[in-house]
This record gives C-alpha cells, structure tokens and sequence, in this order.
C-alpha cells in the first residue's frame, strides 16, 4: 500500500521529511505519511461533516454550511496526496473546467443563499444542483463515465409513452 501511495504522490525515496524540511523540489515537503495522514484526516472530517449536516437537515441554512463545508473538505484533500498546484491544474483542465465552474459556482450560490439570502427553498435547489454538479465532477476523473452516464440518461429518458 506504501508503494502505490508514494507513487501517487510522486515521493520515490524512503527518507522520512519535516513540514518545513529539506526543499524537495516543490512548495510543499510532506512525506508520503504525512500526505496520506493529511488526505485522510480531510477526507475524514469532510465526510463527518456531510454526515452530521444530516443531522440539522430541517434546517436548511445550518445543513447548507455544513454539507458544503465537508464537500469542499472532501474534494480538497486530494491536494494532500497530488499537492495543490498538481490539483487546480488537474481542476481546470479542459476536460473538466466547466464542471469545476459550475461545481464551486453551486458551492457559492448554496452558501449566498443559506447564509446572506437565508431563503430554505433557494438553499435546498443550490444544495441539489452542488451534488449534481460534484458527481459530474467527479464523474470526470474516470475514462468514458460522463459518456456511459450520458447514454444511459437518454436512453432512459428518451422512451415513447
């Protein structure tokens, strides 16, 4: 597991780096244990958020801050394992820069409606399109997914009554 994990992260030595180590090239010097500690911990804590943001789920302006919290939490950890130059250039990458754009233009528009707006119905809408749009999203990281995805959409729905 170490081995696919330091191929990931691009850390082919075995020596053990401090936060504010020796320079390895990059911005950032975290070895592969401290990246995955790292990607872990986010990916932990976005997920309880999203969690217990179901908890206040008939409040739709404290679920709202909450799920969008851990949803970014969630999508930001994997900067720990790839570094975050490596993420934003993979983010708008052509592929997927407009489900980027509409995924943290959604992220926005939940948290203006939740928390400036204070609008439950607006909030529930922004809410539903953000998970939409972060499965898209994330939908674009696997070859051909958007494309199998697309199909099966229309020939579910392109049906004669």
């Amino acid at each position: 597991m170490w081995n696919i994990a330091r191929t990931l992260t691009g850390d082919n030595e075995d020596q053990e780096e401090g936060l504010l180590g020796e320079d390895s090239g990059g911005l950032c010097s975290l070895s592969t244990t401290q990246r995955i500690y790292g990607f872990a911990s986010c990916l932990v804590a976005g997920l309880a958020c999203m969690l217990l943001s179901m908890i206040v789920f008939a409040k739709p302006i404290k679920f709202a801050a909450l799920f969008t919290f851990g949803n970014l939490l969630a999508v930001g950890s994997t900067a720990f394992l790839l570094g975050p130059a490596q993420q934003l250039g993979m983010m708008v990458d052509p592929v997927r820069v407009f489900a980027t754009a509409i995924y943290l233009g959604c992220v926005a528009i939940a948290l203006i409606c939740a928390l400036w707006i204070h609008s439950k119905v607006l909030t529930i809408i922004a809410i539903i399109i953000e998970i939409g749009a972060l499965i898209w999203y994330s939908l674009s990281y696997i070859p051909f997914a958007r494309r199998m995805v697309s199909e099966l959409m229309i020939r579910l729905c392109d049906t004669e009554l």
